[in-house]
């Protein structure tokens, strides 16, 4: 048997599908080390390799109807232009009813699927995992960076819509930003189950930099930062979010596979998708 080039192998079309799965290769913005425009063209490589068996759920991913739609084709030299690329495919699928999952790919890459869900759903929240706050106003005199990103959205959402889970890393005028407009809650889930009862009748995306991931679990990303979650902490942090929460879309970001020759930050990638799809379903 040949594997197949879609994500687990997938042949659902747009059209019968719900879920809708994208890549975005795109790092231009990457501060330190570059190479999560390879997450998703590694992650598809690869799924052929995971069991689509889930124990703990007790559901293969045979029985979840999504779609992989590839990879967008990005402008690598023009933030502006790639931004507005992916909030036009990703308002596609919010205006085709259906639920949009963006793999990256940097994180300012957020800032776009987000423009896309507010547009279609005013009243939206973020809930953030991840080990770096991304609330600097501008980084080395540039606005739309990876590490500005939440600052980018909270111009567009204002107070008591970002909360934010696993930071540890940032300079101090972040935190100071978020003392006044964020929820932040350092290193680990603590707060969650308080948060996810604060958004009841509100609509939430989820935001995911595998990075909140302690690199010990995951060390393929371009900014590793000691202290982070572990695999079933972050697994079992998104089930709260899925189950208790009226999610409109999620994104998995930062994976950058040439910083991990043993495959496993991969894997663990693909694994968390696997048990988020079928969550979903």
């Amino acid at each position: 048997m040949i594997a197949s080039n879609t994500l687990f192998e997938t042949e659902c079309s747009y059209e019968e599908a719900k879920i809708i799965i994208f890549g975005a290769p795109f790092d231009s913005t990457t501060s330190y080390r570059p190479g999560t425009r390879f997450a998703s063209r590694t992650m598809r490589a690869e799924s052929y390799g995971l069991e689509y068996y889930s124990p703990g759920q007790g559901v293969d991913l045979s029985e979840v109807k999504f779609h992989d739609a590839g990879d967008l084709t990005l402008s690598f030299g023009d933030v502006n232009q790639t931004l507005a690329d992916i909030e036009t495919f990703a308002n596609k699928i919010f205006s085709d009813n259906k639920f949009p999952i963006m793999i990256g790919g940097e994180h300012l890459l957020t800032l776009a699927t987000v423009k896309a869900a507010h547009k279609n759903f005013d009243d939206l929240a973020i809930i953030h995992f991840d080990a770096h706050a991304d609330l600097r106003e501008e980084y080395l005199g540039v606005k739309l960076s990876h590490a500005t990103v939440m600052h980018r959205i909270f111009d567009i959402l204002g107070d008591n819509s970002i909360f934010q889970f696993g930071i540890r890393s940032g300079d101090k005028l972040e935190f100071e930003f978020a003392k006044k407009h964020t929820y932040l809650n350092l290193f680990d889930f603590e707060g969650l189950d308080e948060t996810i009862e604060k958004l009841k009748g509100r609509h939430v995306y989820l935001t995911v930099d595998l990075d909140v991931l302690d690199p010990s679990v995951f060390p393929g990303t371009g900014t590793p930062e000691a202290g982070g979650v572990s695999f079933v902490e972050l697994m079992k942090a998104a089930f709260k979010v899925f189950d208790g929460c009226n999610v409109v879309s999620f994104d998995l970001m930062e994976l950058s596979p040439p910083y991990d020759p043993s495959g496993i930050s991969t894997a663990t990638a693909l694994k968390l998708l696997r048990e988020f799809l079928i969550r979903l379903s």
